[in-house]
């Protein structure tokens, strides 16, 4: 199954949509570990200017090899949210993911964005953390 999704990163305008492999099951293991990394890599280095715009530009390179398992057709970034994707990941400036489900609204009208989605409950663990 396709299962598309976009990552939201709290402060970047940019949504990374990904049209594959976006289920929360395949997504959140590897999103959590990938995190844990960014965060201890920023926290080491000291560095806090440009977070949202590092963290997008990690999450194609580094998160999309594994995201998209060596076929980078379907990993794409833009302004627009996508009618067809079944789960948004949203990453808060505090560090925590929530995955949202979009409702016959976002269907309809996807520049509604999260607004027009359910947040998904999920348990940290399956976050990778």
């Amino acid at each position: 199954m396709p299962t598309p999704c976009h990552i939201i990163v709290e402060g970047n305008p940019a949504i990374v949509y990904a049209s594959r492999n976006g289920s929360p099951k395949k997504v959140l293991p590897t999103l959590g570990r990938f995190l844990d990394t960014f965060w201890q890599e920023r926290d080491i280095s000291g560095e806090v200017s440009d977070t949202p715009e590092c963290l997008v530009a990690q999450i194609v390179v580094r998160f999309g090899f594994e995201l998209c398992e060596d076929d980078y057709s379907n990993l794409r970034v833009g302004l627009k949210y996508h009618p067809d994707v079944e789960y948004l990941y949203y990453i808060g400036a505090d560090r925590q993911v929530q995955v949202w489900v979009p409702g016959a609204a976002y269907h309809t009208d996807p520049s509604l964005g999260l607004q027009a989605c359910r947040e998904l409950v999920v348990d940290r663990c399956e976050i990778g953390g």
